[in-house]
């Protein structure tokens, strides 16, 4: 499923019009960014957590060269499925 087709199934199971449908996944997606953005974790009870996780610099080997290089410390977007998601898949 893309995101074409979540709009659609959105648009479809709530009675909105396409166009509603998509402006509320946008927003909905413009939220969880900007909260992950400021540092704050966004946590849907059920369904999963989403967080910043932070790498620290490390030092890595180039696969063409083989020679060393330094890779820079990093924030990266993590989600973690809840027991209601979980359960759903499985």
């Amino acid at each position: 499923m893309n995101k074409n087709d979540l709009i659609g199934a959105v648009a479809e199971s709530s009675g909105l019009s396409k166009t509603d449908a998509a402006s509320a996944v946008e927003s909905v997606f413009d939220t969880i960014t900007k909260a992950l953005s400021s540092g704050d974790e966004v946590r849907l009870v059920g369904f999963g957590t989403f967080s910043v996780a932070k790498r620290k610099a490390s030092t890595g080997r180039n696969p063409r060269t083989g020679e060393p290089m330094t890779i820079k410390a990093s924030s990266q977007p993590k989600f973690k499925a809840g027991k209601g998601l979980k359960d759903a898949v499985n």
